[in-house]
């Protein structure tokens, strides 16, 4: 039986409309569209749900609000961590997101109107194509509070390079803002307004709603290609991060963070 954190004061929402083949699936939390345990869990959930809709053919990924578009883990739910077996489901709930974005026949695009940190930049990864707006920066903050970007860092590596990656991970108080984020292909494409923003990805969705859903599932496949192994991998990496929250370095970093 695992153990799990407790839920924090607002649990945030999620919810999904489909209309002409384009799921939509927004998620919102009061604290920076952060992802609390129970968010993450019906995040992966609908993720695979919609994967298996007929009526459904691409998935628009976004958030609530016109602030971040996701700060990361809910500092609420890292302090609340007492062992090390919470501390890994806590972690799992980020592998279990990314494991079934990699796993949904259909294309996640990602619609992004503000900054991204931590595992949000991990959910962006793992969506087939990011449209941003060009104030939309990002920055990977895990050891800046005493821990690493373990669970996350595969998918970001898959999709930026090993360089851009360790240059985010290691310099982790840094924002990179949106044309780093392209240049290193993060980002697929920037928009200077929200109305662009809009319009790109209703633009594509559409197209996308209109082609062959198994031309669009065979790429898919064939883009994951080499992953296969990441069910036992990211279980490894939601450990390291699981033990390495309880220590007093890692405590002390969070409650610092969180203060600021």
């Amino acid at each position: 039986m695992t153990a799990s954190p407790p839920a924090p004061t607002d649990p945030g929402a999620v919810d999904v409309a489909v209309a002409d083949g384009v799921a939509t699936l927004r998620f919102a939390h009061p604290k920076g569209n952060s992802l609390p345990a129970t968010l993450l869990r019906q995040l992966a959930a609908e993720v695979t749900r919609l994967g298996d809709d007929d009526a459904t053919r691409v998935i628009v990924l976004r958030s609530g609000g016109t602030g971040p578009f996701c700060a990361g883990a809910s500092f609420d739910e890292l302090r609340a961590i007492s062992t090390a077996a919470a501390g890994t489901e806590f972690f799992m709930g980020f592998a279990r997101l990314i494991l079934a974005m990699r796993r949904c026949p259909k294309f996640v695009v990602a619609r992004v109107h503000g900054r991204v940190v931590g595992g949000g930049v991990g959910v962006l990864a793992a969506s087939d194509y990011v449209v941003a707006l060009d104030s939309a920066s990002v920055r990977l903050s895990e050891l800046a509070i005493g821990i690493g970007p373990f669970v996350v860092g595969p998918v970001i590596e898959r999709k930026i390079g090993t360089a851009a990656f360790q240059a985010l991970a290691i310099d982790a108080t840094q924002w990179r803002d949106a044309t780093w984020a392209a240049q290193a292909g993060l980002y697929a494409r920037v928009v200077p307004s929200e109305a662009e923003l809009d319009a790109a990805v209703d633009a594509l969705a559409s197209r996308l709603a209109r082609s062959n859903p198994a031309a669009m599932a065979l790429m898919k496949r064939v883009f994951w290609e080499g992953t296969e192994h990441w069910d036992s991998l990211l279980e490894q990496r939601a450990q390291m991060s699981g033990t390495l929250v309880l220590s007093d370095f890692t405590r002390q970093a969070i409650a610092a963070f969180a203060a600021k």
